[in-house]
């Protein structure tokens, strides 16, 4: 249904007054106290607690358990997401990235996390197009009431400029901004407790807040609608020259809340009719949707969520359009090099070499088996290169998560973003597969190895990128006979001298204080034993401090007891958490 001209005008000032006002409530009834009860009221009704953490040193150390229980804690952990609310929503859609920490059945049941909510008022919209655009709702002719779609974080409407093309209208819900920051917060902190309830192993090797901070990161990006309009411009402007068939929707206008662009008449890839394109027309499509993330991610951006549902078949250009770019990341360089020469020795069947480019991506720690490591990432790529690729189970982007996942389980730093590229991947990888069936994803990537090539080989030997190494190279020739005339005549003067420091890493000290004090609480055990002992038997027949001997040595006796009991208990608990003592 069309809002006319007439029904578009702006309302009355009182009436944006107070629809302004109804927003302004909304957002001062939300508060750190609020959110924070609401937040664990809800964990508690749902029996989570602190299940994840068992969840992820569960899959870490290779022993997930019963799947049906963790497809029930899945389940409730999707309920109480989809209860708390936009925040939640977009942290369990980042959860399903990371396979490697969580079991597969609970990324399975956070799969089905519903990101379709119902629609907010029409009054608030207007009130927002008003206020944030220039010539406020007289900026369209009409504009449609029922949106196109509804997430949790924005609508999208149908609407017509005044004088100009029909467009696409979409714009932030008004307090989700804020209800963002301060569920954040308390993300954090949870995060923070998190980590310090996990083995020392994986305290070393995971990142929790690391992980926070970059998903908050991510959903600011997603808030701002001029960050998402720069990046479809830059995109448009970059790569629509090199991908014919693949383009970016034309934006208009954005402010912070609102994004006016091109309205795509077709439909979702995933769903428009067989024999609309041509099977040369579909393969066309798939090339150079491949091509343009390949080439994308090697310039540093990579777009996470390519799936079917972001991206449409132009009923007019029959061009594939990517329609969402909120979900979007920067990838180093280094690493997409280092990614993409995986998958060239993937496709020489070059099991070894891969394994051992994705060793560059590993920082081991001190509890990691850098043979073991090895090992597991060499019999890894070696199904990969035996095997068809495209196919469901193996694909490029399951072949980097199983590698993190390796990488994890074996205590090494991996980097935070990997896990959202290699979900990028898989579902461009997915959206290829879908529109043409017929031809191996593998062999499109094969057929980009030369940019590839020359991708890689120009950035290293961009003088640039080797500004550093020229200059430290330049520096030490200019110095050499001076440094070298140094140590002649330090060698001469026979005043060689060398400082050695030895400094225990933390986990090191942790483990001697544990020792420590486990020593001392059983050598009060065993003072208090022999005090007792020595108290009874140089009172025969009398009394101590108005007690029997006998009153004595049970005191004594039971003391030690408790005491050796929690020295035991102690050493039974340090498997499974940091203990005290």
């Amino acid at each position: 249904m069309h809002a006319s001209l007439e029904t578009a005008k702006p309302k009355p000032a009182r009436d944006f007054a107070a629809i302004g006002a109804a927003i302004e409530e909304e957002l001062a009834a939300i508060t750190a106290g609020k959110r924070r009860r609401k937040i664990i009221a809800v964990l508690v009704k749902n029996g989570l607690g602190m299940v994840l953490g068992d969840a992820i040193a569960r899959k870490l150390r290779g022993n997930e358990g019963d799947k049906q229980y963790l497809h029930h804690i899945g389940r409730r952990l999707r309920l109480a997401f989809e209860e708390l609310g936009p925040t939640f929503i977009k942290l369990g859609q980042v959860l399903v990235t990371r396979q490697d920490l969580l079991p597969e059945p609970i990324t399975l049941e956070l799969e089905k996390l519903l990101d379709r909510v119902p629609p907010i008022e029409f009054a608030k919209i207007e009130y927002i197009l008003e206020r944030e655009l220039p010539d406020g709702l007289e900026t369209f002719e009409w504009i449609e009431e029922e949106p196109l779609g509804s997430a949790s974080l924005a609508q999208v409407y149908k609407a017509k400029l005044k004088d100009g093309p029909v467009v696409a209208v979409k714009v932030v819900r008004p307090t989700v901004e804020k209800l963002f920051q301060t569920d954040i917060a308390i993300i954090k902190k949870m995060a923070a407790r998190l980590q310090k309830r996990l083995p020392p192993e994986l305290q070393a090797a995971l990142d929790l807040g690391g992980l926070v901070q970059d998903y908050y990161s991510s959903a600011m990006d997603e808030l701002d609608m001029t960050e998402e309009a720069r990046k479809m411009q830059e995109m448009k402007q970059k790569y629509e020259r090199r991908a014919e068939h693949v383009t970016v929707p034309h934006v208009y206008e954005a402010t912070k809340s609102v994004l006016i662009m091109e309205y795509i008449d077709g439909w979702l890839i995933k769903d428009f009719p067989v024999d609309f394109l041509t099977f040369e027309e579909r393969v066309n499509i798939m090339i150079d949707l491949v091509h343009h993330y390949v080439q994308t991610m090697l310039d540093g951006h990579y777009h996470a969520d390519a799936h079917g549902s972001n991206i449409m078949i132009d009923k007019r250009t029959k061009k594939a359009v990517i329609i969402d770019w909120g979900m979007t990341g920067r990838m180093d360089s280094v690493m997409a090099q280092i990614l993409m020469r995986v998958i060239l020795h993937i496709q020489l069947n070059q099991a070894e070499d891969a394994a051992e480019v994705f060793m560059e991506l590993m920082s081991p720690t001190i509890y990691t088996d850098v043979v073991k490591l090895k090992d597991e990432l060499r019999t890894l790529t070696l199904n990969y290169v035996s095997a068809h690729q495209g196919s469901s189970r193996y694909n490029y982007g399951r072949l980097v998560l199983e590698a993190t996942a390796i990488g994890l389980r074996n205590y090494c730093k991996v980097p935070n973003g990997l896990a959202l590229w290699a979900k990028g991947f898989s579902a461009t990888e997915g959206t290829a597969r879908w529109i043409c069936p017929e031809i191996s994803y593998g062999e499109v990537v094969e057929a980009y190895e030369i940019p590839i090539l020359k991708s890689i080989l120009g950035k290293r030997f961009n003088f640039r990128a080797n500004a550093s190494l020229v200059a430290e190279t330049a520096e030490m020739i200019a110095t050499f006979p001076r440094r070298f005339n140094k140590v002649l005549e330090t060698m001469a003067e026979n005043k060689w001298r060398m400082t050695v420091q030895v400094q225990t890493d933390p986990v090191t000290r942790n483990t001697l204080n544990q020792i420590a004090n486990r020593l001392a609480l059983s050598l009060i055990a065993f003072a208090i034993i022999m005090a007792t002992g020595f108290i009874v038997a140089s009172i025969p027949g009398g009394t101590f401090l108005g007690m029997e001997k006998t009153t004595i040595a049970n005191i004594g006796l039971a003391v030690s007891v408790i005491l050796v009991v929690s020295l035991g208990w102690r050493l039974f608990r340090t498997r499974k958490q940091r203990p005290r003592f």
